[in-house]
């Protein structure tokens, strides 16, 4: 079985539990936490993964690194680590993110501006966009980015709307060329 397929399934199983006790936000930001963890904290990757660590060290390790956590997020990674399936916790954080903001008929957007947005025009860029996506609203981050020269460019999954000047200079350079 692939490994999305795995992390798929773990994502759902904790999408459910999470929906059942009313906790799909506190269980999404707490995953975007483990994510972050797991993604950029290799020691504890290649510790969880290595073959002579015992199980109950490393559910020890997993208990105290993730004791803030709601009881069933921490039963879902020690359930991940029992079955050597801790390589995908980044990925089951993925797809639980994708199902609570597909229930919650929000998407995340990437901004790329000049300058950071204020808060009103990251609430007009949301509603301005989230509508031609299918969405309620759009959870933004927002990228500083000098070589857009003005205006925005927004991404939202794999759509990219480009409505920065470097990306006109460049769709008038390839129409004069071509």
């Amino acid at each position: 079985m692939s490994d999305i397929t795995v992390a798929k399934r773990y994502a759902v199983a904790l999408f459910q539990l999470a929906k059942e006790q009313n906790l799909l936000d506190q269980i999404e930001e707490e995953l975007r936490a483990v994510k972050e963890v797991f993604t950029n904290d290799q020691e504890l990757l290649n510790f969880l993964k290595h073959p002579k660590v015992t199980g109950d060290a490393k559910k020890e390790i997993i208990s105290n690194a993730f004791s803030s956590l709601s009881e069933s997020l921490q039963n879902t990674i020690l359930l991940m680590a029992d079955r050597h399936r801790i390589d995908e916790v980044s990925v089951m954080a993925d797809e639980y993110i994708e199902l609570a903001n597909e229930e919650k008929s929000v998407a995340d957007a990437i901004v790329y501006t000049v300058r950071p947005l204020t808060e009103s025009e990251e609430a007009a860029v949301s509603s301005a966009f989230a509508a031609k996506v299918g969405k309620r609203n759009l959870r933004i981050t927002n990228v500083t980015d000098k070589n857009i020269i003005g205006g925005i460019k927004l991404q939202i999954g794999n759509r990219i709307f480009d409505g920065s000047v470097s990306g006109k200079l460049d769709r008038l350079s390839k129409q004069l060329l071509g």
